[in-house]
């Protein structure tokens, strides 16, 4: 991120230079706010399911605190898999029916 950053500082010799910049820019900020968003939603999981299927902690877990954590964990994924999948197709058709530069 800071070679990007000093890439900026330098100044770009073309107009092209500086729209490959920016994207490298804007494409590192996407994957870490990507990777920001997976651990929160680990996070999340873990602390949800927790609170769910463990009664009393102790220094093993049980076949049943086992089975609920899996099966917990497994709902969490399957309703974020949908979550992202809807918003991906939200977001493509918003950038499909938007116009481009220069249209009304």
């Amino acid at each position: 991120m800071s070679d990007l950053l000093n890439s900026f500082k330098t100044g770009a010799s073309t107009p092209a230079d500086m729209a490959a910049r920016k994207e490298a820019m804007m494409n590192s900020v996407r994957s870490e706010l990507a990777l920001a968003n997976a651990q929160e939603l680990m996070n999340k999981t873990n602390e949800k399911c927790f609170l769910k299927c463990i009664a009393k902690p102790g220094a093993s877990l049980s076949s049943s605190e086992q089975a609920c954590l899996t099966n917990c964990w497994a709902r969490y994924m399957e309703a974020f898999n949908i979550v992202s999948r809807k918003y991906k197709e939200r977001m493509s058709k918003e950038l499909l029916a938007t116009p481009g530069p220069g249209f009304p």
